[in-house]
């Protein structure tokens, strides 16, 4: 088979093609055909050096794959020719760039026909982040305010249309060039974070979910009501404003996003309501993955990039 490894570090030309043996699966794990493969922006830093999650080179970047069972023999989940998608291993190294992926059975979940693999390729890494942060960590209700920080970018658009599907007024924040875009995900109110500033146009908001990170996090907290919550994908170690925001009596969580078949299963079933869908701003093949990490090095993405296999 074949794989994109890297063995330096550095910019998205350090990313190669090369061949590989199958990986054998262990109990209760499966063998899965990749038909489609999810790019986030984490891959990127991984790639460059600035985040030592999963060791030094050489290794096989991703997690976010769709593709069709070949081999099930010691799991009882799954038979070969089941269209499959999910986020294995997160955060331990999942290989998922590659033709052939060995991936704990518990960590994926049929694909619904009405999701095409490149689709569900691409949500389980933000759908999952965005589901965690909203219905698990923020218990978000109907009726609540909420605020999606980001909301054109790969969670922030499917954060959205979760809150929504929930009953919440959703903001979003936008730049200008994406307006019609979040509105058309369900936003209540879009701010044009280039020319206004949020905290001047926003108050009493319940739950702020954030996924861009530096002040933007700090000065969320003057938007909340009291005992509001911010949730944040992007700042979870910051002592500091964990302890600022338990001061003014707010509450403070940050998102490690986990494999869960059950929270896979609600985006499904949003999925099948016809109340979320995920947006691929542009796909590539798989030979073309140092063009892909291009465009994640840039930034402002609408939505994903996925890469065909």
């Amino acid at each position: 088979m074949r794989v994109i490894t890297q063995h330096s570090l550095g910019g998205p030309e350090v990313l190669t093609v090369a061949d590989a043996p199958e990986p054998r699966p262990l109990p209760t794990e499966v063998l899965v055909r990749v038909r489609a493969i999810g790019l986030n922006p984490l891959e990127a830093r991984l790639r460059a050096g600035e985040f030592p999650l999963i060791g030094l080179p050489p290794f096989v970047l991703g997690w976010d794959i769709s593709g069709v069972v070949e081999e099930a023999s010691q799991s009882w989940r799954f038979r070969p020719g089941d269209e499959v998608f999910g986020m294995p291993r997160f955060p331990q190294a999942a290989n998922a760039y590659a033709e052939v992926v060995s991936a704990p059975a518990l960590h994926l979940v049929r694909k619904p026909a009405s999701l095409s693999h490149i689709e569900a390729a691409a949500l389980p890494v933000v759908g999952l982040t965005a589901w965690q942060g909203l219905v698990d960590l923020a218990g978000v209700a109907e009726g609540d305010r909420v605020l999606v920080h980001g909301g054109g970018g790969g969670v922030g658009h499917v954060a959205i249309q979760i809150a929504k599907a929930l009953g919440a007024h959703v903001i979003a924040t936008a730049s200008a060039s994406k307006r019609k875009f979040v509105e058309g995900l369900g936003a209540d109110e879009v701010i044009d974070y280039t020319a206004v500033d949020f905290t001047e146009a926003v108050r009493d908001v319940d739950v702020v979910l954030d996924t861009i990170g530096g002040d933007t996090v700090e000065r969320s907290l003057g938007v909340l009501r009291p005992g509001g919550h911010l949730v944040t994908a992007v700042a979870e170690e910051d002592t500091a404003l964990i302890a600022g925001y338990e001061a003014a009596g707010m509450r403070f969580s940050g998102i490690g996003v986990d494999p869960d078949p059950v929270a896979l299963r609600g985006l499904v079933a949003l999925v099948e309501q016809g109340r979320l869908r995920v947006h691929v701003q542009e796909t590539f093949p798989f030979e073309r993955v140092a063009d892909a990490h291009r465009l994640l090095d840039g930034g402002h993405l609408q939505g994903k990039l996925v890469l065909t296999v």
